[in-house]
C-alpha cells in the first residue's frame, strides 16, 4: 500500500543522534560563556537545517558580522550535504552519546566545504541527489525534473518534517521501483505499461544507488577506541557506484555480495579493476570487428568502464604498511552493523535515505601484529 511504511523504515525515519553543541571559543563575547545547546538532530537531516534551533543559544554572544554557519568535530569541518547520521556513523566508531560538535558562525572554510547558503542549499542539493538516483535506476531522471512545484515543496516539506508516510506517498509517482522479493515481476510489469514508456527510459532497475564511505584506521587493535579521529576528509574514500542486483536461481543476493562488488579489492578471489578493464576493451573489439555497429548498445559497456577507471582512480585502500594487508574492520549502515547475509534486498527497501541512495560506512585497516603487541 503506497504511504505505508514497514517498521524498519520508522525506524530509520524516527532515528535521532542527541547533540551537544558548543559555540567556538573565538566567537564567543561575554562572559560566563554560554551553556552549550542539547538538541535531537534527525538522522536522514543535515546539520545547516539544525541552525534555526541552535542560534538562539548563542546569539546574544556572537561577534559583529554575516553568519556563515559551519560545524566541526574535533577540528574537522563537517560536509554539510552529507546526512548526519552518515557523518555519525563515519566518524563516531565508537558511537557517544551525545555528540559534541563545534559550531562556528563566522569563518566559513571555503577551501573545504562547498557554500551553503542554509536550507535552499540543502534542498537543492538534495533534489540533485534524488535526479542522480532517478538517472541510476531508470535510465533517466524524466520523473524527478518533471515534478510540479506543489509535489517538490511537499516531498521536501515531508522530508523537513519526517512525515514518512507522506513522503511515501509523493515519492511513488517518481516510479524509482522497489526492491524486494516481487521486484522482478515489477520491474517487468512497468516495462510493459505503454504509457511509462517515454518516461522510464531504458530499465535499469535493479541497479542501486550508493554512496560508500571508506575510512582507513591504518594499524589496528581490536579495540575502536583506540583509533585517533579524523583530522582531515583526504582520510576518507568516497564512492559513488551504483550496485546491480544479481538474481540467480536458489540464491539471494546478499549484503556480502554487494560489498564485494564495491570492493573487489579486498576479496582474494575477485577479479582485479585491470582485469575487469581490459575484458570490457576485449570485448568491445571483438563486438565492433563481428557485429553490426547499429545492433550494439555502447552504453553498457562504456558506463561500466566509467565506474571501474573512478573506483581505480578514487579508492587507494590498500594499505600503505608493507607487511601488513589492509581488511574490513566494520560496516555500518544507518546506525547499525548487519550481518553480512542478509538479504541486500532488505537492506535496501529499508535503509535507504529519502534522496534514494543507500549510504554504507566502511572501516578499513591493518591487522596489528601480534609480535609488536607482545612486545609492550
Amino acid at each position: 500500500m503506497v504511504g505505508v511504511g514497514s517498521e524498519a523504515q520508522k525506524y530509520v525515519w524516527e532515528g535521532a543522534i542527541p547533540l551537544q553543541i558548543h559555540l567556538h571559543e573565538s566567537e564567543i563575547t561575554t562572559l560566563p560563556s554560554p551553556e552549550p545547546a542539547l538538541i535531537l538532530a534527525p538522522r536522514i537531516g543535515y546539520l545547516p537545517l539544525l541552525v534555526p534551533q541552535i542560534k538562539p543559544y548563542f546569539s546574544d554572544t556572537l561577534p559583529p558580522g554575516m553568519d556563515t554557519v559551519w560545524f566541526d568535530f574535533k577540528g574537522m569541518p563537517l560536509k554539510w550535504y552529507i546526512p548526519t547520521g552518515v557523518l555519525f556513523d563515519l566518524l563516531c566508531l565508537e558511537p557517544e552519546r551525545p555528540w559534541n560538535l563545534t559550531v562556528h558562525f563566522r569563518g566559513y572554510p571555503g577551501d573545504i566545504l562547498s557554500p551553503c547558503d542554509g536550507e535552499d542549499s540543502v534542498k537543492w542539493s538534495f533534489i540533485n541527489s534524488l535526479k542522480e538516483a532517478a538517472y541510476i535506476i531508470n535510465g533517466n531522471s524524466k520523473n524527478v525534473m518533471n515534478m510540479s512545484q506543489i509535489d517538490q515543496f511537499e516531498l521536501w516539506r515531508s522530508v523537513l518534517n519526517r512525515e514518512m508516510e507522506a513522503y511515501l506517498r509523493i515519492s511513488s509517482k517518481l516510479k524509482l521501483g522497489i526492491v524486494g522479493e516481487d521486484y522482478t515481476k515489477i520491474v517487468m510489469s512497468s516495462r510493459q505499461s505503454s504509457n511509462e514508456a517515454d518516461t522510464v527510459g531504458p530499465s535499469r532497475a535493479d541497479r542501486i544507488p550508493v554512496r560508500l564511505y571508506v575510512r582507513n584506521v591504518g594499524e589496528y587493535s581490536d579495540d575502536l577506541e583506540d583509533v585517533p579521529p579524523v583530522d582531515c576528509w583526504d582520510r576518507i574514500s568516497y564512492i559513488n557506484k551504483p550496485v546491480e542486483i544479481q538474481r540467480e536461481e536458489g540464491r539471494i543476493f546478499n549484503l556480502y555480495d554487494a560489498i564485494k562488488k564495491l570492493l573487489p579489492e579486498f576479496f582474494p578471489d575477485e577479479p582485479s579493476i585491470d582485469e575487469e578493464l581490459s575484458k570490457l576493451e576485449l570485448e568491445d573489439e571483438q563486438g565492433i570487428s563481428g557485429s553490426n555497429l547499429s545492433d550494439q548498445d555502447p552504453d553498457t559497456n562504456t558506463i561500466r568502464k566509467t565506474e571501474l577507471v573512478t573506483l581505480k582512480n578514487e579508492t587507494q585502500l590498500q594499505s600503505s604498511h608493507p607487511t601488513g594487508k589492509s581488511e574490513i574492520k566494520l560496516v555500518r549502515i544507518q546506525g547499525i552493523e548487519p550481518k553480512l547475509d542478509i538479504p541486500f534486498s532488505w537492506v535496501v527497501t529499508n535503509l535507504i535515505n529519502p534522496e534514494h541512495f543507500l549510504h554504507i560506512c566502511v572501516c578499513v585497516g591493518v591487522s596489528q601484529d601480534p609480535s609488536k603487541t607482545s612486545q609492550h
